[in-house]
């Protein structure tokens, strides 16, 4: 999908985006807020940031292009799929075309991590997908897994529950505290992706310590 150039300037209109960020998530009311969507609250953080406001598109996703003046001239764009989280591919792969990426590491999937602890955020370029279904179906739409991901950690759930469960539901006061730090600190990592590329930001954020 990347690699089809051609399609990509047919279906771009003006100036491609030097970054395209998508925060996975699941749609609907009943899923805001939980553990699954953090990767979409880094997206709306991102969105107050810098003056954008989120539209629906025909790309099934909500998306918006933050003004060139408020990054020194360069193109962010940002979105999140309306699709469920296992169909995020059918969403991105539009995303992709209609922002002229060309190359993977302009493209920065925010998302959830179970294997790692609350709070804790990784950047990561290609790799392996640690089951997650919406990496999955990225990877299936772009047939490329090349692209950057940050990591959220929200901890494996307690005991025997599964972890189907525990990311769809809610964190409690604590995990919410460390989660709501997080989601500043991942804000902040994608800026530095835009100025300095993602080995800057893993520099910078995969060698700090485990939170608490």
């Amino acid at each position: 999908m990347l690699g089809r150039r051609r399609r990509d300037r047919e279906d771009r209109r003006g100036t491609p985006a030097d970054l395209l960020v998508v925060g996975l998530a699941n749609p609907g009311a009943e899923y805001e807020g939980t553990r699954h969507n953090v990767g979409a609250e880094v997206v709306h953080l991102l969105a107050e940031r810098h003056g954008a406001t989120l539209r629906k598109g025909k790309e099934r996703a909500l998306s918006a292009e933050v003004p060139v003046a408020a990054l020194g001239g360069r193109r962010l764009a940002l979105a999140i799929p309306l699709t469920y989280m296992n169909l995020s591919g059918e969403a991105v792969a539009p995303l992709v075309r209609r922002h002229g990426i060309d190359d993977p590491h302009r493209l920065v999937i925010v998302h959830d991590e179970l294997d790692l602890p609350v709070g804790q955020l990784k950047v990561k370029v290609g790799g392996g997908l640690a089951g997650n279904n919406g990496l999955k179906s990225v990877k299936a739409h772009l047939h490329t897994d090349d692209f950057v991901r940050i990591r959220i950690g929200i901890g494996k759930p307690p005991g025997k529950a599964q972890g189907a469960d525990h990311v769809l539901k809610r964190p409690g006061k604590a995990d919410r505290a460390e989660l709501d730090v997080v989601v500043q600190d991942a804000a902040d990592a994608v800026e530095l992706i835009l100025t300095d590329g993602p080995a800057r930001a893993m520099n910078r954020y995969n060698t700090r310590p485990t939170p608490g």
